[in-house]
């Protein structure tokens, strides 16, 4: 067991290099257990001011880059290369990009670009430490990461592209220490930094509310409303949160979706101290609507849509706006019994005819709608809009404090001269930027088209951003809280990633996930081992390696094997390989094909079993499957991509034109025999294949079906 040690606050210069040489063991040996450890400090304490600490085994620890990384090459010897001098020196090397002085490091940026010419790597043919350390330090420094980036040292600039681009598991790497740093801040911010808004008046009590309208299930941008509300209810105040469900348009309502919502809330810990809907207060709200027309702030309207639209744009009164109080009582009336003539007209708020913000020309606040409510039935027939509820039911209810994203920031006038018309108690409000992600609709409208049309299979797609579509793919609970509370109360707007949402479930994921084997079937390769016990048997093993509260699973040893076609392409003649779970062994003899449209495909491989080889000395660690000793499970493993092909779709554009053409991708495979045990929503690992949550659990004559579980690495 080995541990790195690394001060996350330091020059990363000087850490990255050792960051990225232990996370190339894990890579290669997924039984090295090189645990990486981030500390919030500037300097180790126990290190003489250094950045970085390796402990090996039972040896002294070695402090900072420089003596981590050759003592990981000793102990790792698959780490060195060919030519060790030639290592040797590109490693003593790297201390001369540390300063982030561009004098400095030119003249060693500028060897290092002319080393590269004609040179994929900095040593010999294949990757070594003498790359990581190097690419790790210029990453490390943000001079000489400009100077790479730029492109003026061209073989520099190439070099560095292609490795960061061969080795993806180096984006994850960097990612997990800048993670380190966002987890600092974040800590802080739940603290009270980020979380410090300055609710005003809080020594009287706090009270919020979440207002969902029951016409779909809950996103995850609507996961941040609800968690905020409940933050500040609950855990910066210890006041009380309403949850009050906005059902004043029954067309688009269903107590599916009501219901959904409530159980959506209680499975992101959410409980609010009381739970209200708009309906219980249509007679109040109409009392309310009949008194500000009879105080002249209101007048019945039955201008077409079209037409409204265009007089409000231009500034232009309505022909209706100084009609009679009586009149527009009558109208009311006439809407009140749903009648014909009453399905014409609305109610619009006399606020202004011109007001800059358009939000303030006139607004509708009662609209006919003859359909019948799924919970007051056909005893209304005219419905408020939110903007007349939201400011008069969150004063009776005893609202305090009114978080709102910034989209309805324009809306703010009108609540409050609804609430100084009305002659209500006022309502403190706090705007908070909605959260947008990279290439994802949120749009309520756009989603229900999605359904609708049959472009996702429904509300709990896993290809949807609604809670229930990111559960079904994979992300936990407490990760989901995590990552929005992380975000905190900000009012910037931005277009967030999904790499950190997905990297967040991860830390949540991995130390709970077993570890299974499943194996492409397409193109699959029988391979002899020879060596092997002439019968068949098994043997337990742990489930996780550094979880053995996880218990063991079984598994299944014989004389012929299963790989993969791309394992066994990249095998060499007489190489040493590891076989996961078992041991080393040598390939004597690989047979392709004779077919001259396929002459790369292998057909069959023997090995020699050598068990007493050494794991840490083979690049190539495969998995693998008996094919006798257990009975091998079909199963489908399911990926998926973007439904947008854009980042960000503007407002003059349609969404329809960036639909992705293909989001989902199934592959067959063969699994052993432990996963016919797997249940509806277990989350496990394929190793070095990802990891997945059931979908659909075998049965016999039924593969079992596998949702892949994105990791932050590509973020989908």
């Amino acid at each position: 067991m080995a541990t790195l040690n690394i001060a996350s606050k330091a020059n990363q210069a000087k850490s990255v290099p050792a960051l990225l040489v232990a996370a190339r063991v894990n890579e290669l040996d997924p039984n090295a257990s090189i645990n990486i450890n981030f500390q919030d400090v500037d300097t180790l304490k126990s290190g003489g001011g250094e950045a970085v600490e390796l402990i090996l085994g039972t040896d002294n620890p070695v402090y900072g880059s420089e003596k981590a990384i050759p003592s990981l090459i000793q102990a790792y010897p698959v780490l060195q290369g060919k030519d060790e001098s030639l290592v040797k020196e590109w490693l003593d090397r790297t201390a001369t990009i540390y300063p982030s002085d561009f004098k400095l490091v030119e003249g060693p940026l500028l060897e290092l670009d002319a080393h590269l010419t004609l040179r994929s790597y900095i040593v010999g043919y294949t990757l070594t430490a003498a790359d990581l350390s190097v690419w790790g330090a210029i990453r490390g420094n943000r001079v000489a990461f400009a100077a790479a980036k730029k492109g003026a040292m061209v073989n520099l600039c190439r070099w560095f592209k292609f490795v960061e681009e061969s080795n993806p598991w180096i984006s994850t790497a960097i990612q997990s220490l800048n993670e380190a740093a966002t987890e600092r801040k974040a800590a802080k911010s739940k603290a009270g930094a980020s979380y410090d808004i300055a609710l005003p008046d809080t020594e009287k009590g706090v009270v919020t509310r979440f207002p969902p309208e029951p016409s779909g299930y809950l996103h995850i941008g609507h996961a941040k409303a609800a968690l905020l509300n409940d933050y500040f209810a609950h855990e910066a105040y210890k006041g009380t949160l309403i949850c009050r469900f906005d059902d004043t348009n029954p067309t688009k309502e269903k107590e599916e979706f009501q219901d959904a919502i409530v159980e959506d809330l209680a499975l992101m810990g959410i409980r609010p101290d009381k739970t209200s809907y708009s309906s219980d207060y249509f007679q109040q709200m109409y009392d309310y609507c009949v008194h500000i027309l009879k105080i002249g702030k209101a007048y019945a309207e039955d201008t077409a849509q079209e037409e409204m639209r265009d007089q409000r744009m231009k500034g232009l009164p309505s022909a209706r706006r100084d009609a009679p109080v009586e009149i527009n009582l009558a109208h009311l009336a006439e809407m009140k019994e749903g009648t014909e003539e009453g399905t014409r007209w609305c109610i619009r708020a006399k606020m202004s005819v011109d007001n800059p913000n358009k939000a303030m020309r006139d607004p509708v606040i009662y609209r006919c709608n003859r359909q019948p409510h799924h919970r007051t039935g056909s005893k209304w027939k005219m419905y408020p809009t939110y903007d007349f509820c939201a400011p008069i039911l969150d004063s009776l209810e005893g609202v305090t404090h009114a978080l709102r994203t910034n989209e309805y920031r324009d809306r703010n006038p009108q609540y409050q001269w609804f609430q100084d018309v009305l002659e209500l108690r006022k309502v403190h409000i706090w705007d908070f930027a909605r959260m947008n992600f990279v290439r994802t609709l949120l749009s309520k409208r756009k989603l229900t088209k999605f359904v609708d049309s049959g472009k996702v299979w429904g509300w709990d797609d896993p290809r949807f951003p609604t809670i229930r579509g990111i559960r079904r793919r994979g992300m936990t609970i407490g990760a989901l809280r995590e990552y929005i509370l992380k975000q905190g109360p900000s009012r910037n707007i931005v277009n967030l990633d999904w790499t950190l949402f997905w990297a967040t479930n991860k830390k949540y994921i991995d130390p709970v996930a077993p570890r299974y084997t499943a194996l492409n079937k397409a193109h699959v390769v029988t391979v002899a081992v020879k060596g092997a016990r002439a019968a068949a048997y098994t043997e337990e093993k742990p489930k996780h390696n550094k979880n053995p509260d996880l218990g063991t699973k079984k598994v299944a040893y014989a004389q012929a094997i299963l790989i993969e076609q791309e394992d066994a392409q990249s095998f060499a003649q007489d190489e040493e390989i590891t076989l996961m779970n078992w041991g080393n062994a040598i390939v004597r003899s690989i047979s392709h094909s004779l077919n001259p449209l396929s002459l790369q495909t292998v057909t069959a491989l023997s090995l020699d079993l050598n068990l007493t080889g050494d794991v840490k000395s083979t690049s190539k660690k495969i998995t693998w499957l008996a094919t006798e000793g257990q009975e091998l499970i079909p199963v489908e493993m399911v990926d998926f991509d973007f439904l947008i092909s854009k980042d960000k779709i503007e407002e003059e554009e349609n969404y329809e034109d960036f639909l992705t053409p293909q989001t989902e991708f199934r592959t067959e495979g063969v699994a052993d025999g432990n996963v016919a045990n797997l249940a509806v929503g277990d989350v496990i690992q394929f190793e070095r294949k990802g990891y997945f949550r059931v979908d659909r659990a075998f049965k016999h004559g039924e593969p079992a079906v596998l949702f892949a579980i994105p990791t932050g690495k590509g973020g989908k």
